[in-house]
């Protein structure tokens, strides 16, 4: 479904790791057969993120077939001197269409001079082509991934004929205090199913009480120029994104605006 400030874009790596809570609970990591809600939030916010916006996915494409590897890892060990013994298994080879689209976020309100949908879009796609503005993982840090952009549909995807597979109860994503207005951390948990190769994700505010579960108590993250933590407008990137932006309206060539 397309959406009007929607951005698509390909994001594929080596390996990916949608650690499944579950399994961790020997000290080892197994990862879920498909990506999260919340690990393609993630993605999506380290390609464009303001505190002002609130990024909502849509859907995503599976578009290689679902192998795993596991590896033999020797991660640090918290109670003993020496590293401990364990194996992770990975999601290898991936690639995925993300469609994925911002809202307002209302429980922002002092932020919300910062809200321009046509600036937020036009610099979310630019961001799509440049691969993101931070580093791109899936999952876990040690899964590093690319960033390009993409047409969604265009591409032929392995199971886009294979029918559906439903993969039972997932971590779905996170409910923090900034995006909600409540000051506890809340897990969401989803009934995940693909159809043709494509999962289209639940909303989080579609998500029934039931399936969520308050983690602990949690105060939303305060930002302002006195903290030194977000400038808004004034952001020096931001002046060259709106210059380019008037340049484009005004006639004006890349070249006259980057003198400007």
């Amino acid at each position: 479904m397309k959406i009007r400030n929607q951005i698509e874009y390909c994001v594929s790596g080596r390996y990916a790791l949608f650690s499944d809570p579950i399994t961790r609970m020997g000290g080892e990591k197994f990862t879920y057969m498909i990506p999260t809600y919340q690990a393609l939030k993630g993605i999506t916010e380290s390609i464009y993120w303001k505190p002002s916006i609130i990024w909502i996915v849509d859907e995503v494409r599976v578009m290689n077939p679902i192998r795993t590897e596991s590896k033999n890892i020797r991660p640090i060990s918290y109670v003993a001197p020496k590293n401990t013994l364990s194996v992770y298994t990975y999601l290898a080879d991936v690639s995925y269409h993300v469609r994925a689209h911002f809202i307002r976020n209302e429980n922002r309100r002092d932020l919300w001079p910062d809200f321009n949908e046509n600036k937020h879009h036009n610099i979310a796609k630019r961001m799509v082509e440049k691969g993101g503005r931070r580093d791109i993982f899936l999952g876990t840090r040690e899964c590093q991934a690319y960033v390009e952009p993409c047409e969604y549909e265009k591409e032929e995807g392995y199971y886009d004929d294979r029918g559906e597979l439903d993969f039972g109860i997932m971590f779905h994503g996170f409910d923090y205090p900034d995006e909600t207005g409540k000051e506890t951390l809340t897990a969401r948990f989803w009934r995940a199913r693909m159809v043709n190769g494509v999962v289209r994700f639940v909303p989080p505010e579609e998500i029934p009480q039931e399936m969520k579960r308050e983690i602990r108590p949690m105060k939303e993250k305060r930002f302002g120029k006195e903290l030194n933590n977000f400038t808004g407008l004034e952001e020096e990137a931001l002046k060259q994104e709106m210059a380019w932006e008037e340049g484009k309206e005004n006639g004006l060539d890349a070249e006259a605006v980057r003198s400007v």
